[in-house]
C-alpha cells in the first residue's frame, strides 16, 4: 500500500512475518523511496491530508501483527478525558468525541452526532466496496459523502441527511444495483427501524452517601 507525497517520496506500508511464526508476531515496515540528493538522510515532509492517510495504512497493517483487541463484541464504553472530550472503547479500540470551540469544546476530534453520520456514510462506503469486490470490479476512485442539517426545532436530532457514492470504476448499467444494496446498510436499516433504548442511570451506592444532618428543633 503506496502514497505518493507532494515532496516526491513514494511511501510503501508493508507487513512482514517471519517463516514459521504466525503472522501476529511479524512487524510493519515503512519504505521510503531514496533520492540522490538526499546524501545519507532520508526524510519525508507530508501535508496534513497525507499524514492522516499513512496513518490509516499504518493502522491498517498493525491489525494484522497486532493480538486480536480485548472486550466483548455489543458493547461500547464511554469515559471523560477533560472537558467535553470522552474516550470511547469499543472492542480495545479506542475513538475520540469533543464539541466544536462555538460550543464551549476544544475542538480536538468530532462530535457525537458526527460520529452518527460517519456512521451512516462508512456503513455505505463498506457496502459499497463490497459489491464491487463481488463483481470484480476495483474500488478506484469509491468514495461517499454524507451531509447533514441540524432541525430547527426541539428535540435536537438530525432532521436531514443525504449521501453521494462515488463509483468511476462501476458500469452505468450496475447503478442501480449498487443503489439499492447501499440503501439498505445495517446502519441504514437501523434508522428506518429505530431500535429501543433502555436508559438506567445509577449513582453512589445507598450506604455509600452520608445522611444530611437534621435541623435541631427550636
Amino acid at each position: 500500500m503506496k502514497i505518493r507525497t507532494r515532496c516526491g517520496r513514494t511511501i510503501d506500508v508493508t507487513r512482514f512475518a517471519p517463516r514459521g511464526l504466525p503472522a501476529h508476531m511479524g512487524r510493519v515496515v515503512m519504505d521510503t523511496s531514496f533520492a540522490p540528493h538526499d546524501e545519507g538522510e532520508l526524510w519525508a515532509s507530508l501535508t496534513a491530508e497525507e499524514a492522516r492517510r499513512l496513518a490509516g495504512l499504518l493502522l491498517f497493517q498493525v491489525a494484522a501483527v497486532d493480538p486480536v483487541p480485548a472486550g466483548r463484541p455489543g458493547a461500547a464504553e464511554v469515559v471523560p478525558i477533560a472537558g467535553d472530550s470522552f474516550e470511547v472503547r469499543v472492542r480495545g479500540h479506542v475513538l475520540t468525541v469533543d464539541q466544536p470551540l462555538s460550543d464551549g469544546g476544544k475542538d480536538t476530534a468530532p462530535t457525537p452526532v458526527e460520529l452518527f453520520v460517519a456512521a451512516v456514510a462508512s456503513c455505505a462506503a463498506h457496502y459499497a466496496g463490497r459489491f464491487l469486490d463481488r463483481h470484480g470490479i476495483g474500488r478506484d476512485g469509491l468514495s461517499v459523502r454524507a451531509e447533514f442539517r441540524m432541525a430547527d426545532d426541539r428535540p435536537a436530532r438530525v432532521a436531514a441527511l443525504s449521501l453521494t457514492v462515488l463509483a468511476p470504476t462501476l458500469p452505468p448499467q450496475r447503478l442501480s444495483a449498487l443503489r439499492a444494496v447501499v440503501s439498505h446498510c445495517t446502519v441504514t436499516n437501523t434508522l428506518a427501524r429505530a431500535p429501543e433504548i433502555e436508559l438506567d442511570v445509577r449513582g453512589a451506592p445507598a450506604d455509600a452517601v452520608t445522611p444530611e444532618p437534621q435541623a435541631s428543633p427550636g
